[in-house]
């Protein structure tokens, strides 16, 4: 049985978070009022924005916390830690268009989107360098599919403008992580968490989409193992058969097996 969250996009609250994303940065605080933005909003009392950004990401994605996304971060500062920033929220826009187009639901493909921006973006603005979300902000707002999909297309287009030099299998490596984080909280007692599912999916992708992004570095450095990771992300992403929770996911022992295997793979190159 999958078990529906109704956190702050859902019902009613979709309403309310997408129409205060149209204040700008407002949108951010006041949408925090959820689940997942009291966590957000604690961390940015606590503590200056770079170390908000980074109690936040604790809890992306639901009331349990992320360990894998906590410490995905672990380490990184500078451009590595805005590269893997870029990866995480690209995620959210990433399963967000593929829930538009495999399914058409265009307010949960833009409550995705706004999701990622409050929870990757907005706790941590100073650690994007040049992003401009404002393409992204109108996807999180879009009222039909051609709408969405040309805006979120534009927002991708933004995160691939801003320039972070990194060692892009440790990028792959550690959203392989956040997803398995994430996962670990799909299947509950018996109930499916279609949200969690939706958000470690798209860090899945995510994975995926830095490896083909970067093939020609990473292939001439060494093209076997490039060849080798590919494949055995893959078959990480293919543990998640379409864009919406089935009724029963892959186990989450088999997602930790392959993300082991893709860690494996990328070994040679971190």
């Amino acid at each position: 049985m999958i078990a529906w969250k109704y956190r702050l996009w859902r019902g009613a609250g979709v309403a309310a978070a997408l129409g205060l994303a149209a204040c700008g940065g407002e949108a951010g605080e006041a949408g925090r009022t959820g689940e997942a933005g009291v966590a957000g909003e604690a961390g940015e009392a606590a503590a200056p924005a770079g170390e908000a950004g980074e109690a936040a990401i604790g809890v992306a994605g639901g009331e349990h916390g992320e360990a894998g996304v906590a410490t995905a971060y672990a380490g990184l500062a500078g451009d590595e830690r805005t590269a893997l920033r870029i990866e995480h929220l690209r995620g959210f826009v990433l399963i967000a268009e593929r829930v538009a187009s495999e399914t058409g639901d265009v307010p949960a493909a833009s409550a995705l989107v706004q999701q990622g921006l409050l929870e990757v973006y907005d706790p941590a603005v100073d650690q994007f360098g040049v992003l401009d979300v404002t393409a992204l902000r109108r996807a999180a707002q879009a009222g039909d599919r051609a709408q969405f999909l040309a805006a979120a297309n534009q927002g991708e287009a933004a995160l691939d403008g801003v320039a972070a030099e990194a060692n892009h299998a440790d990028i792959a490596a550690r959203l392989v992580d956040v997803a398995t984080g994430i996962y670990q909280h799909v299947n509950q007692d018996g109930a499916v968490d279609p949200i969690e599912y939706q958000h470690s999916l798209g860090a899945a992708l995510a994975a995926r989409q830095v490896l083909v992004a970067h093939a020609g570095e990473m292939r001439a450095t060494n093209a076997r193992a490039y060849t080798d990771a590919l494949a055995e992300v893959e078959r990480f992403v293919a543990l998640w058969p379409s864009s919406t929770a089935p009724e029963r996911p892959a186990a989450y022992r088999d997602v930790l097996a392959q993300s082991s295997r893709v860690r494996l793979a990328l070994s040679p190159f971190l």
